[in-house]
């Protein structure tokens, strides 16, 4: 919403394009934004972090009442429904939540399998993508989503890295006592072959922290998935 608004802005108006109905969930007036808790567990704040989780699930429930998915598009805030919250909390609510949490790409696949997404989308001016999957959609083994969704482009060949954790991971890399082995995991896969992609490639990942170490790193800007289905909707379905 306010550091990178162009992906859920993209996520929604494909979704909107191929006929769904988006709801943005919001905290109740007077309070914070709403917030996974990863923040806090990342540092080791649990008791700050299950409070986080709890919020949310509470503003979750009607919308888990309904069976209505939850959608999301950074894949360590997103999977941590099925983990992390998981383990810290309990109740149906919790449950509830962790089956219906998927990832943007999880949502277009599973509807297109079930012959309910049939958006088209136009020939891609990029013959390849390079895409980078982050740790948390390689651990919980869903990069088959995101590939699977990037074939809906015609014309489009998709290249996975066969590369580890960015390096990034989080605040990691911004430490000045993690930097150096920070860029060292980078190096080892990731930044080399987004450095010998040609210009007309499209880099690809899902993580924000992903996309950073890409930046900094091989002075590429990488897209979230949803931006390049954005990019690729024909001019009717944008209007």
């Amino acid at each position: 919403r306010y550091f990178e608004p162009e992906n859920p802005g993209a996520a929604r108006d494909v979704l909107v394009a191929a006929g769904y109905r988006v709801h943005h969930l919001n905290a109740a007036p007077g309070e914070r934004p709403l917030c996974c808790g990863r923040t806090f567990l990342s540092a080791g704040r649990v008791n700050k972090a299950k409070a986080e989780m709890t919020r949310l699930v509470v503003a979750l429930k009607p919308f888990l009442k309904r069976n209505i998915p939850i959608v999301g598009l950074e894949p360590s805030c997103l999977l941590s429904f099925r983990d992390e919250f998981q383990s810290l909390l309990s109740g149906e609510d919790v449950k509830a939540a962790g089956k219906a949490a998927l990832l943007f790409e999880e949502f277009i696949a599973g509807e297109f399998d079930a012959g309910r997404f049939d958006l088209a989308f136009r020939k891609s001016s990029h013959s390849k993508a390079l895409l980078h999957g982050h740790c948390h959609q390689k651990s919980f083994d869903v990069m088959g989503s995101i590939e699977k969704t990037l074939t809906l482009i015609p014309g489009l060949q998709v290249e996975t890295v066969p590369s580890g954790c960015c390096g990034m991971a989080g605040a990691f890399g911004y430490g000045a006592e993690t930097y150096d082995t920070s860029m060292a995991m980078a190096e080892q896969a990731l930044l080399p072959a987004v450095r010998e992609a040609d210009d007309t490639t499209l880099i690809i990942a899902d993580g924000t922290s992903c996309r950073t170490q890409i930046s900094h790193g091989a002075q590429r800007q990488a897209a979230h998935v949803a931006v390049v289905l954005k990019d690729h909707l024909k001019e009717t379905d944008c209007d």
